[in-house]
């Protein structure tokens, strides 16, 4: 088993301001670096032959059906001998991105870690808009059970949203280090870097303190019982990171992923 990498390099989609769209190539660079090595925690060499490859990125042309592009896209690296981990790009690109994972999977489990549920039926007219996807991915049918973890911004409209369609909110003011999470079946994990506190990865638009740790989040990853099949990592502005410091973190999340995709 192999993992790809697929860049989504877009953010038209973001509500505040735009800059998540340079993230990949800035990730990648974090993940590729001297400065480390690319074995995991769970000692898994990603930087191995044959571990893990690059797709390069989506190439997206705004004034079309970004949605569709970036679907097809996606289902290129959805295989059977790989397993892709998608790098954003704002969070409008998990809709798109699930529903090409979800032809593979006729069942399939999706672990949204994030400070912001993202269950607007629409914002500011946008039905797509990054505050939106999983509304359109649990209409659409897309999911089985959508777990969502880190939560601390939950308002009346996203509450009743989430009671609509059966979602799993585990709100961090309800925190409890080790519990033990498991999920049947195929399993999609999606990493909004807002889900961690502020002080440990300043490279987002959206500042919610009071979030996880980075420690506290790769904990989850690597001991949750679950078949990670696809993930993505989304959210990252290079514009407000002072020193790269959220890059590293990215390219951490994304290396115990493919470590845990690989292992598995």
């Amino acid at each position: 088993m192999s993992v790809t990498l697929l860049g989504v390099p877009y953010d038209a989609a973001s509500s505040y301001r735009r800059g998540p769209a340079s993230a990949p190539a800035r990730i990648r660079e974090a993940l590729c670096s001297d400065a480390t090595n690319g074995w995991t925690e769970l000692l898994v060499d990603t930087r191995a032959p044959g571990v893990m490859r690059d797709a390069g990125d989506v190439a997206i042309d705004e004034q079309g059906d970004v949605v569709r592009q970036i679907d097809e896209a996606a289902t290129r690296v959805v295989g059977a001998d790989t397993r892709p981990i998608f790098l954003g790009g704002d969070h409008s690109i998990s809709y798109p991105l699930v529903r090409a994972v979800r032809r593979r999977f006729p069942r399939l489990t999706i672990v949204h870690f994030d400070a912001h549920p993202d269950l607007y039926d629409e914002l500011d007219g946008n039905r797509h808009s990054h505050a939106c996807p999983f509304a359109r991915i649990m209409e659409a049918g897309l999911a089985d059970r959508l777990v969502q973890m880190g939560i601390r911004t939950m308002n009346a409209h996203q509450r009743a949203q989430a009671e609509r369609f059966g979602v799993e909110v585990s709100p961090m003011r309800d925190w409890v280090d080790g519990r033990a999470w498991r999920f049947e079946g195929p399993c999609y994990v999606t990493v909004d870097l807002d889900v961690l506190d502020p002080a440990f990865a300043p490279g987002v638009s959206h500042h919610e303190p009071g979030g996880l740790s980075v420690r506290q989040l790769l904990t989850v990853i690597q001991n949750m019982d679950a078949d990670i099949v696809a993930a993505d990592v989304v959210e990252y502005n290079p514009a407000l990171d002072p020193g790269g410091i959220t890059s590293w973190v990215a390219a951490k999340i994304v290396r115990e992923l493919a470590g845990r995709m690989v292992e598995r």
